[in-house]
């Protein structure tokens, strides 16, 4: 099933060059791996989602104009992340806030057609 997702996972986007660490909010004050946990709400770009760095992908509006500027040469540019639906697939026998859990093997689309996956959960492990 793998493993549950909390604040500072890693993640990539299939059209970004940088992966970045999703933040979640601690405001249903649960933890995993002394960490916020996450849901499957915890998809809003610049708030949960960072950006990828540069973005590569013809679908987005300002690399399409960039690399028709350079007469038809892939131009990648800032990414800006634009999720309009909440990570698939959720654990629904695991419920935070009223939603399910997500874990390391969820995704999510960008509107771009990135898919944005997890490389890391982010959970951090103590040793005595």
């Amino acid at each position: 099933m793998g493993q549950q997702v909390c604040m500072g996972a890693q993640m990539q986007c299939s059209y970004g060059n940088t992966p970045c660490s999703l933040v979640v909010l601690p405001t249903n004050r649960v933890t995993t791996g002394f960490m916020p946990a996450a849901n499957i709400m915890d998809h809003i770009p610049l708030v949960n989602i960072l950006p990828f760095g540069m973005c590569s992908s013809l679908a987005n509006p300002s690399v399409a104009a960039a690399t028709t500027a350079a007469f038809g040469v892939l131009t990648p540019m800032p990414c800006i992340p634009v999720v309009p639906a909440p990570w698939t697939p959720g654990n629904p026998t695991v419920m935070i806030g009223n939603y399910p859990v997500i874990n390391n093997t969820s995704q999510c689309l960008c509107a771009f057609g990135g898919a944005i996956s997890f490389t890391n959960a982010g959970q951090q492990t103590v040793e005595n």
